[in-house]
């Protein structure tokens, strides 16, 4: 029987862990006007005498200032005529002639005077490249609530995101978070072609949040299989900040659909709600509910990141432009591991098989402050169980099962839907020892509910 109970009271260490100038204008002189006629009496002449010097006058300051006018427009002329002949050698040097004309200026930018680089915004060949390696997945679970005491349960769907990583002799495999099909009672993928098949469980880490999925080859269509294709993965330990990306995934569970952005940070430190703290690609490339589990691209088509909306909520910091994916260098290995796991189907609630103990989680936190192995703790081993007949004893620490991880009791809740009553099992514990811990394993044959009852 199990039961999610906190850290237990352990001897000594593990009893504790839990932004106008003015111009000058040059004109005529106006005509002087004649004086009146002399009267008779004063000299005749001299009124035609002091006209004429006027004149002259007037004359000689026209050709004055018309001379200064001159050499002023003329030293004007001669320092823009130098101007612009050494702005010409410049405007050469692009491709540009005087007038302004712009002459294969996209040649001109590369030679050795500029160097520019330029940012091509059109996505659309890499998206035609990628998405049929993209699948949406759906998940059929039950949902219990607790209404005024009494548990209820009924049947709820949930949508995400999935990535074809590779194919063997009678499988299709894809990868997703963990999140996407826990508690899963059904589990189906839908494809480029809008064709949809049954997936079966090949493994998963909850730690990392990560899961394989199985199609069988049998289920899908020769037409089919001709659209699909398998995504490349590239290297998240070379991202840059600034570097443009783009997420495809099924938002909201509308289906496929595709969004852009650049690296907003590289290994950003989350702590998430189980306590376990994890490295992530932060990006404002939109991520959404529905999106977990779908790819985040380079501008080469390689996926060097896996979406997860999840981790959002759980750090409660669910703001435009901030969003998550797992480094794919750090899921290579987990995904490769998952992949050569032997595929499982969940058996019947009524026939699923119990070891007898009773369980606790050792968390990250524990782990590191009191030196215990990440893992389930026994707290207590119930007589007359299959867990006491194999020798386990409170104190161990359960670290997987058939070699798959468990690093929680949510791990070991999952793991054993997939062993019906009857089955044998091989349980990895940590046993406390002199110094340490030391590593065992045990053959478990499981019984049912009722038998541990």
């Amino acid at each position: 029987m199990f039961e999610n109970n906190q850290y237990p009271n352990q001897e000594q260490a593990q009893n504790e862990y839990e932004t106008q100038g003015s111009s000058i204008r040059y004109g005529s002189v106006p005509p002087l006007k004649p004086e009146a006629e002399p009267e008779t009496g004063k000299k005749k002449g001299f009124g035609a005498a002091a006209y004429a010097k006027k004149v002259l006058l007037a004359a000689s300051l026209g050709l004055f200032f018309g001379l200064c006018a001159g050499v002023g427009f003329y030293a004007v002329n001669e320092a823009t005529s130098a101007g612009q002949k050494e702005n010409n050698v410049d405007a050469a040097a692009w491709g540009i002639n005087s007038s302004g004309s712009q002459e294969n200026m996209a040649a001109s930018m590369n030679t050795e005077k500029r160097a520019i680089t330029m940012v091509d915004s059109d996505i659309t060949s890499v998206v035609k490249e990628v998405m049929p390696a993209m699948v949406s997945i759906g998940n059929e679970y039950r949902e219990v609530y607790s209404y005024f005491g009494q548990t209820f349960s009924q049947e709820a769907k949930g949508a995400g995101s999935g990535i074809i990583v590779g194919e063997n002799d009678t499988e299709l495999l894809v990868v997703t978070n963990y999140h996407v099909i826990e508690d899963a009672d059904r589990l189906t993928v839908t494809f480029i072609d809008n064709t949809e098949a049954e997936a079966q469980l090949k493994g998963s880490n909850a730690g990392m949040d990560l899961a394989v999925l199985a199609v069988p080859l049998s289920e899908l269509s020769e037409e089919t299989r001709s659209k699909v294709v398998i995504a490349e993965l590239g290297d998240s330990d070379s991202l840059t900040l600034g570097e443009p990306v783009i997420a495809i995934g099924n938002a909201l569970g509308y289906g496929q659909s595709v969004t852009n952005g650049i690296v907003s940070a590289v290994d950003r430190e989350i702590v998430l709600s189980n306590g376990q703290t994890g490295t992530f690609i932060q990006t404002n490339a939109a991520i959404n509910p529905g999106n977990s589990g779908g790819a985040l691209l380079n501008v080469e088509g390689k996926v060097i990141g896996i979406n997860s909306n999840k981790l959002s909520s759980d750090a409660n910091i669910m703001i435009e432009g901030m969003g998550y994916a797992i480094p794919i260098s750090a899921a290579k290995p987990i995904i490769a591991e998952l992949m050569l796991k032997e595929t499982k189907t969940k058996v019947a609630d009524g026939d699923i098989g119990y070891l007898g103990i009773q369980p606790s989680t050792v968390t990250a936190e524990i782990s590191k402050l009191y030196g215990m192995p990440r893992g389930v703790y026994i707290r207590q081993v119930y007589a007359g169980t299959p867990a006491e007949t194999a020798g386990l004893a409170k104190g161990d620490i359960i670290t997987s099962i058939d070699g798959s991880a468990i690093t929680s009791y949510e791990d070991l809740q999952e793991e054993m839907q997939f062993h019906a009553s009857g089955s044998t099992v091989e349980v990895t514990v940590q046993r406390p020892a002199i110094g340490g811990y030391e590593e065992m394993t045990v053959m478990i044959t499981l019984v049912s509910r009722e038998d541990i009852q």
